[in-house]
C-alpha cells in the first residue's frame, strides 16, 4: 500500500457534495489577518479599553513620580506586560513598605527597582522586586542591599580581569539577549570562565580586541557571532577554538557593531516618524523584536494610510493583540492587501 495521501479530482467534490481540503486551505489564505482589517475589526474595541484605562494610567505617573522622588530611585520599571491595575497596586505595596521600613529603604537610593518574578538583584544591578513575595521578603532584600553592591564591585573586577585576559574585549550583560540571572548566579558563571581562562592562558596581545564585546553562555558548547557585533562565548569552550575563532571573527565583528550603531539611529527616526505621521500617543517595542525587524516594520507602515491609530497606543511585537489597557499589539512582519500565499 502506498503511503501518498489519494488525491481527489475536483469532479469528486462535486458529485459527492464532500469538502474539497485544497479549497479549505485557500479560503484560509484568502482570509489571513491583515493589517487594516485587524484595525477595523479591533480598532473601536481598542479606543474603549484606552479610555478606560486613562485615570488608571495618571494614577500610575504619579505614584511612580512620587515613590521614585521618595527613594531617590534611578527608575521603577516592570519585567513583564502587567496591566495598569497591577502595576498600581504593586507600586501601593511598595509605598506601604516604604512608610514601614524608611531606614532599610534608603539603600536603594540610586538602584532601578523592576518588578518581577522573583526577589534578588539583577546581573545588571537592578533591585528585583518578586511580586509573589509578601513585604517581610523584600524588606529583607533592601537590608541586604550593601553586601549585594559589594558583589557588584566584585563582580565588576572579574570582568575587567577577563577582559585583560582576552586582548582588552568588553564583557557585558544583554538584558534582551540573556536569560533572567541573580548577581550571585551571573558571577558564579563569570568565576567558571574565569578560572579556565587562569588555567588555559590564550596569548592575546594586550587591548588588540579592544572596542569588541562578548557575553557568557552556559547553555552553548561552540562560540558564535551574533549579528549585533557581540561574541557568543559558552562559559566551558575549548580556549584554543575560542582563540582561533575571536581572532579569525574580529573584523566581522567590529564592521557588525558600526552597522548595529547605524541601525539604531535609522531605528529611532523611523519610530519618531511613525509616531508623527499616525499621530500616536506611544509607539514602541517588545524587547524581543531587533532593530533590524522595527526597521521593515516602520517603513512598510509609512507607506500606509492609518487614520484608526490617532491617539493610540501601538506595541511592535510578533502577534495581533489588544492589551486590557488598549494599547494595540501588531506584528512586526503584518500584512498589507491580499494574504501571500
Amino acid at each position: 500500500m502506498s503511503d501518498r495521501p489519494i488525491k481527489w479530482d475536483k469532479s469528486y467534490y462535486s458529485f459527492t457534495g464532500f469538502k474539497d481540503p485544497d479549497e479549505d486551505l485557500e479560503q484560509v489564505l484568502r482570509m489571513e489577518t491583515t493589517l487594516t482589517s485587524w484595525l477595523d475589526n479591533n480598532g473601536e474595541s481598542a479606543v474603549k479599553k484606552l479610555e478606560n484605562s486613562l485615570p488608571l494610567r495618571k494614577e500610575l505617573d504619579r505614584l511612580k513620580d512620587e515613590l521614585s522622588h521618595q527613594l531617590q530611585l534611578s527608575d521603577i520599571r516592570w519585567q513583564r506586560s502587567w496591566g495598569i491595575a497591577h502595576r498600581c497596586s504593586q507600586l501601593h505595596s511598595l509605598g506601604r513598605l516604604a512608610q514601614q521600613n524608611v531606614e532599610s529603604l534608603k539603600n536603594a537610593k540610586g538602584c532601578t527597582i523592576i518588578f518581577t518574578d522573583r526577589s534578588g538583584m539583577s546581573a545588571v544591578g537592578h533591585v528585583m522586586l518578586g511580586t509573589m513575595d509578601v513585604h517581610h521578603h523584600w524588606t529583607r532584600l533592601f537590608e541586604r542591599l550593601p553586601s549585594y553592591f559589594d558583589l557588584q564591585r566584585r563582580l565588576m573586577l572579574l570582568e575587567d580581569q577577563i577582559s585583560y585576559l582576552l586582548g582588552g574585549i568588553q564583557v557585558v550583560y544583554i538584558e534582551e539577549l540573556q536569560p533572567v540571572l541573580t548577581l550571585e548566579e551571573y558571577y558564579s558563571l563569570l568565576n567558571v570562565f574565569y578560572k579556565r581562562l587562569l588555567k588555559n592562558r590564550i596569548p592575546f596581545h594586550p587591548r588588540s580586541l579592544r572596542g569588541l564585546q562578548m557575553i557568557l553562555n552556559s547553555d552553548r558548547y561552540a562560540p558564535s557571532l551574533h549579528e549585533l557585533g557581540h561574541f557568543n562565548i559558552p562559559v566551558l569552550c575549548d580556549p584554543a577554538n575560542l582563540q582561533w575563532f575571536i581572532l579569525t571573527k574580529a573584523p566581522q565583528a567590529r564592521e557588525n557593531l558600526k552597522r548595529k550603531d547605524e541601525l539604531k539611529v535609522i531605528e529611532n527616526e523611523l519610530i519618531q516618524a511613525s509616531a508623527k505621521k499616525f499621530s500616536l500617543e506611544k509607539f514602541y517595542k517588545e524587547p524581543s523584536v531587533s532593530s533590524k525587524q522595527m526597521v521593515d516594520c516602520c517603513k512598510r507602515l509609512l507607506e500606509q494610510p492609518l487614520p484608526y491609530l490617532q491617539g493610540m497606543h501601538l506595541c511592535v511585537s510578533h502577534f495581533y493583540s489588544v492589551m486590557q489597557d488598549g494599547d494595540l499589539c501588531i506584528p512586526w512582519n503584518w500584512k498589507s492587501g491580499e494574504a501571500v500565499k
